[in-house]
């Protein structure tokens, strides 16, 4: 991971308050990285950091699709090609959501390449102070070529 991250940020509805607070909250060091979002989160924060003069301070944000229509799925290749490098995901908890096993499936890919990963507010807080937000970093990852290359009788 370079100094500049690609942070993926994924708000379900009745978080995405929470998320737009955040983001106000720490959005100078956010503003010195990249920003990766799914499609209603992506437009919610872009209006938040609209609003507060600070759009086009460096950052860019991409927007990704909404989440039941691909967005998690997209996030999670990306990480499996090496392209977020955090994910902030507010989920919901109280909710079921109609795409659970997209949200499974991504949570699953962030562990598997381990990438730093929220998914409450307080981890995300004690994620972005950290100062290797703004550092280069190695993960380690692990080597699953013995899996890869297991044998499969047929």
């Amino acid at each position: 991971m370079e100094p500049i991250k690609r942070i993926a940020l994924v708000a379900h509805d009745h978080c995405k308050r929470d998320m737009v607070e955040w983001v106000e909250w720490n959005r100078q060091v956010l503003l010195r990285h990249q920003i990766i979002c799914t499609g209603t989160t992506g437009r919610l924060v872009e209006d938040a950091l609209t609003k507060l003069g600070q759009k086009g301070s460096g950052s860019t944000i991409t927007k990704l699709k909404s989440g039941p229509f691909g967005g998690d799925q997209q996030l999670g290749a990306m990480i499996a090609e090496g392209k977020i490098d955090v994910l902030i995901f507010f989920w919901d908890p109280m909710q079921p959501q109609p795409h659970d096993v997209d949200v499974k499936a991504l949570l699953r890919i962030a562990v598997l390449y381990n990438i730093p990963c929220a998914c409450n507010r307080a981890t995300a807080d004690f994620l972005i102070s950290s100062h290797l937000i703004d550092e280069r970093y190695v993960p380690v990852v692990r080597d699953y070529t013995d899996y890869l290359q297991r044998r499969i009788d047929m």
